[in-house]
């Protein structure tokens, strides 16, 4: 049966629990930054907030944050930028007894199909997952079809092998990558394997630690300082391959996170952590598919501003949201931290990109567009 996207069914707010429900109660911020006592956190989930007698779905979302009035919309604001006088929604219950009603199963829900008793509930090295790649293969291509925005997320592993760097390159050139977030550390790895072949001085390919490889990414950071940017690098020294090369190549925006570990660091890494964090959310606010890859911190910050739906054209439809690491602490973490949309892959995630190239090829779309036929 051929894949497609769930479809979004509303709350039926002519339902007498919804039409005598009361309209949500408003207080203003007291100071910049603070929100008023019994303030509401979002969650991941639609939520609908009553207003004038209507019931208001807030369209962009972000988990932790406070639900404001603002020109008769819901607008979703961090606590830091809460200006005082902002109207924010108070209330903690969620089923419409305060005018708040969040709706977690506007896609459907399997959970009452759960067996009470039951193994192999948990998502580890022994799961199946040939299910979870065939998922991934559909949801990519359907967004570069409908004009989805698909964002990645890397961590520095995605830059230690060579079929793994040429892998990503290809589906930035394929059209499968519309942003990539990631830390100093990819960025750097990445343009060392470009500029020297190595990466944390070891041979991208065979693996062999180079004489004094150990220099080799700090040489790499100071030659790049050295010509201002990681553009400017790339041009100047004609490199071609890799991931920063390719998202230079495409103009696919990057987010680089700064990290108090870090060597350097590369121009473009952002230092604040909160202009980082505001970078990143700008980066996902209309994102339709995230795709992380051993970064676990990274996952986590990615997982908690990402929502469970998106608004486009009017019309209400799920995001994605995959992680991949080859730990299963790192996976079941972003499901602890409240991320419950989260699919999870435990496996290699440098071979989890190559798998994930060799089945994005023109060939493989062209079969499938005549199944779908």
């Amino acid at each position: 049966m051929a894949w497609k996207i769930a479809s979004y069914k509303a709350p039926d707010f002519t339902e007498p629990r919804f039409r005598g429900a009361p309209d949500c109660v408003l207080m203003p911020a007291p100071k910049d930054g603070v929100a008023p006592d019994s303030y509401h956190a979002m969650s991941i989930f639609p939520e609908y907030f009553k207003v004038h007698g209507t019931w208001l779905l807030a369209e962009e979302s972000r988990m932790d944050c406070c639900a404001v009035l603002r020109d008769g919309r819901i607008a979703v604001v961090e606590f830091r930028h809460l200006r005082q006088g902002d109207l924010v929604v108070t209330g903690r219950t969620e089923n419409g007894e305060e005018g708040i009603y969040v709706h977690p199963d506007g896609f459907g829900s399997h959970a009452d199909q759960n067996p009470v008793f039951a193994f192999r509930m948990g998502r580890s090295r022994e799961t199946g997952y040939s299910r979870d790649y065939d998922s991934i293969y559909n949801v990519l291509r359907y967004e570069k079809r409908h004009g989805g925005k698909i964002v990645w997320v890397l961590g520095p592993a995605c830059a230690f092998d060579h079929d793994a760097r040429v892998a990503f390159a290809n589906l930035i050139r394929k059209g499968y990558v519309h942003g990539l977030m990631a830390g100093n550390a990819l960025a750097t790895h990445d343009l060392e394997a470009a500029y020297l072949r190595t990466a944390l001085g070891q041979d991208i390919y065979t693996q062999e630690l180079q004489p004094l490889g150990h220099y080799n990414h700090l040489d790499t950071i100071n030659r790049v300082r050295y010509y201002g940017s990681i553009s400017g690098f790339i041009r100047h020294e004609k490199l071609r391959d890799g991931i920063m090369a390719a998202c230079e190549e495409g103009r696919v925006p990057y987010v680089l996170a700064g990290s108090i570990r870090d060597d350097g660091p590369l121009p473009e890494v952002i230092g604040n952590v909160y202009e980082a964090q505001d970078r990143m959310r700008d980066m996902v606010q209309d994102a339709t598919t995230v795709v992380c890859m051993a970064s676990m911190l990274h996952t986590i910050a990615t997982g908690n501003m990402f929502p469970s739906y998106r608004v486009v054209q009017g019309v209400v439809r799920p995001t994605f949201f995959y992680s991949v690491d080859i730990s299963e602490f790192a996976v079941n973490k972003l499901k602890d931290r409240g991320s419950l949309s989260v699919r999870t892959i435990v496996t290699n995630v440098q071979d989890f990109i190559v798998n994930v190239d060799d089945q994005l090829t023109p060939e493989r779309e062209a079969e499938e567009a005549g199944q779908r036929g």
